[in-house]
Order: C-alpha cells, then sequence, then structure tokens
C-alpha cells in the first residue's frame, strides 16, 4: 500500500511539473530584442504591423586591426550602436550587420588586403548585396530603409545604393536613407574632443589608433589585447596608424555617444524631410 502511495506521488509529481511546463512554454513571450535575426517571421510581422516599418542596415567590415584588436572591430561597435539607435527612435529593427565591405583587392594586395584575416568584396558586388538585401526587407514591409556604417570603404556604395533604391521607390511610399552623419560627421567630432583632452594629432592616428581602440575599449575590451597595444602598433607593418595605449574606454564612450547623436539627428530630419513618420 505504502509503496503504490508513493507511485502515485511521483505520478502526480511528473504531471505537475508537466502541465507547468506547458503553461511557460505557452506564457514565452517575445525577446525584447531590436535585432530582426533574433525574431520568429510571425513576431516580426506583429512588429511591423505594430508600426515597426523602419530598419537599419548597417555595414561592418572584416579587416586587420593591428596586433592588438580583433578582426571584427567593426561588428561590434555596431551591435552596440545599432541597438542604442533602434531602441532610441522607437519602431526601429536591425538587419544582419553586413560583414563583408570593399577592402581593397586580393589580386594586388595593399593595405589592410596584406594581413591574413580580411576580407574584401568588390565595390559592385558590395552594392548589389545592399539592394537585394534593401529590397527583401521592403518586401517584407519596412518602408524606411536607414543604412549606416562604420567604416569609410562603405560609404560611396551605400550612398549611390539609397539613391538608386529612391529612384526606384518613387512612386511606392518606401524610402531609403544614407546616414553618413554616423562616420564622416562624427570622424571630424571625434578628432575634435580627443584635441580637446590635450593629445595631439599625430597620437590620434587614422586607423587601430586612439579613437578606434577606446571605442572597442567602451564596447567590449575583451576584445583588445591590453599587452600588444603599442605606439604605431610597434612596427611600420602592424596595420596601426596613431598610439593606441593612450586609448580608453572613457574616450570611447564619448566617441560612441558621438556616433549615436549624428545619427539619430540625421536620420530624424531625413524622416521628416520626406514626410514619414518621426520618432
Amino acid at each position: 500500500m505504502a509503496a503504490e502511495a508513493g507511485r502515485f506521488r511521483v505520478r502526480t509529481a511528473c504531471l505537475l511539473l508537466l502541465f507547468a511546463a506547458a503553461n511557460g512554454l505557452q506564457a514565452q513571450r517575445p525577446p525584447d530584442t531590436v535585432f530582426l535575426e533574433a525574431l520568429t517571421w510571425e513576431e516580426l510581422r506583429a512588429r511591423i504591423a505594430g508600426g515597426a516599418t523602419s530598419v537599419i542596415i548597417a555595414t561592418a567590415g572584416t579587416e586587420q586591426n593591428g596586433p592588438h584588436m580583433v578582426l571584427g572591430k567593426h561588428r561590434f561597435i555596431l551591435e552596440h550602436t545599432t541597438d542604442r539607435i533602434a531602441r532610441a527612435l522607437g519602431n526601429t529593427l536591425v538587419a544582419p550587420i553586413i560583414d563583408y565591405v570593399p577592402e581593397g583587392s586580393w589580386e594586388n594586395p595593399r593595405g589592410h588586403m596584406t594581413k591574413p584575416g580580411t576580407i574584401t568584396l568588390p565595390n559592385d558586388r558590395f552594392m548589389v548585396l545592399l539592394e537585394h538585401a534593401a529590397r527583401s526587407l521592403r518586401a517584407g514591409g519596412f518602408m524606411d530603409i536607414l543604412f549606416i556604417g562604420d567604416s569609410g570603404g562603405n560609404q560611396a556604395g551605400m550612398r549611390d545604393v539609397a539613391d538608386r533604391l529612391n529612384e526606384l521607390w518613387r512612386a511606392t511610399g518606401a524610402r531609403a536613407h544614407f546616414i553618413g552623419d554616423y562616420y564622416e560627421k562624427s570622424q571630424d567630432d571625434a578628432r575634435r574632443y580627443i584635441t580637446g583632452l590635450g593629445i595631439p594629432e599625430d597620437a590620434i592616428g587614422s586607423h587601430a589608433g586612439i579613437s578606434d581602440t577606446s571605442q572597442l575599449l567602451f564596447v567590449d575590451a575583451a576584445h583588445v589585447r591590453a599587452d600588444r597595444r603599442a605606439p604605431g602598433g610597434g612596427s611600420p607593418d602592424s596595420g596601426v596608424s596613431g598610439d593606441p595605449t593612450q586609448a580608453t574606454a572613457a574616450i570611447g564612450e564619448a566617441i560612441i555617444r558621438i556616433k549615436i547623436d549624428n545619427a539619430l539627428a540625421q536620420i530624424r530630419s531625413s524622416l521628416a524631410r520626406r514626410g514619414g513618420q518621426v520618432p
């Protein structure tokens, strides 16, 4: 009798656990995310129907960043900045970040292409990729496509694709927006900020120096090899311009804020000019 009672209690406990698990699955809610690939298509459809009709296409790059920073620097920065931009705008999502961008030629390698791990995409193919991504998102219900790039070589292609799409979509109500201030204006603003700290221009550098390293230190310091930082990268062939030893997370936080603010200002202005919904 006692054994039978024990078996009954075990069966009852198992049924209760199954019931609780089933209820838990039914109650599961979509994640708090702005990244499109983290949603199911039904969850995305509901977001779009609820007014989330703007989407960011962000272009990063896979390139050498000196001995002290990982190849995916631009991606990690964009994961942070696009999340902040989309949440600040509201009703905005982020498409999968594009890591393959123009970096030069593999046939006659120079610059970044002389270092292993750098991946290049010819500009014409890059533009085709952007156009097809944008047209796919438009077909899915997005009305405002926001192009944001974290690297200089990405800018012209994004600008030209946005112009082409706006010609194609002239009578549809959809619109492409090239948000160049995120990179171009922010480059100048960041240099002014850094020199205002008393750091000389030649120490700032143009690649993998103070600005780049500071941003990655702020976003995720695990991607910076602190013991490999050296002025000029430590050698003429390091791939570094500037002095990354003077980089700090505090400088990075300020520059990231500059990039986000410049992007938000331009996006809101661009949406207002076309008569769109301005978050």
